[in-house]
């Protein structure tokens, strides 16, 4: 079963994997190498079944779609569509897990889009005890969703995921969400076989 949420595949000449990075850079060594050294350190915060729109972000990922309920802002696509491509970066790589990181993240968020749009985003409640992170209770809608495709989800699975997968389940779970990176995301996950 996979439990991570990233996935890395770099091609590194076997006569560079010797020397360190510090001598890379040190020498301007062409980009290609230097580019492939930092991506070992910096791996794709995007899920596998979010690959059609990741390069443009013209979609809001998951991994912002987290930051957001952990920091209690409403950001609607058209909002997200008006912010710059490195503006959109830095929400995805902004940490948002604890409570002052989610506090500066929902400062910096409705300050761009204040800028952008001319009134910030509405706010939510932030949930003390967020269902993606009890690991004791698979959510109803979430069982549901598994039943209707008929697949089998244990509490044991169910515990294995990151909070990050236990997330985009709870999310793609939803009645009002289009449910079409449900199966996909099962599959990536290590849920169910891949057809």
């Amino acid at each position: 079963m996979q439990t991570s949420v990233f996935s890395l595949k770099i091609q590194i000449p076997s006569n560079k994997l010797h020397k360190p990075l510090a001598v890379f850079q040190k020498r301007a060594v062409s980009t290609r190498y230097t580019d492939a050294l930092k991506a070992t350190v910096m791996a794709s915060p995007y899920f596998d079944f979010e690959q059609d729109f990741v390069g443009s972000l013209r979609c809001i990922p998951m991994v912002v779609r987290h930051h957001l309920d952990s920091c209690g802002v409403k950001l609607k696509l058209e909002h997200w569509n008006q912010l710059s491509p490195a503006e959109r970066l830095d929400l995805v790589a902004w940490p948002s897990n604890t409570a002052a990181a989610a506090d500066a993240y929902r400062t910096r968020l409705q300050q761009l889009l204040a800028e952008r749009t001319g009134a910030p985003a509405k706010t939510l409640e932030i949930s003390p005890h967020p269902p993606w992170q009890d690991l004791s209770t698979i959510p109803v809608q979430v069982i549901e969703k598994f039943h209707a495709y008929q697949v089998p989800l244990s509490l044991a699975q169910w515990a294995a995921l990151t909070e990050l997968q236990r997330f985009a389940l709870i999310k793609l779970s939803r009645s009002s969400h289009e449910n079409n990176n449900f199966m996909p995301a099962v599959q990536e996950f290590g849920l169910a076989d891949s057809a």
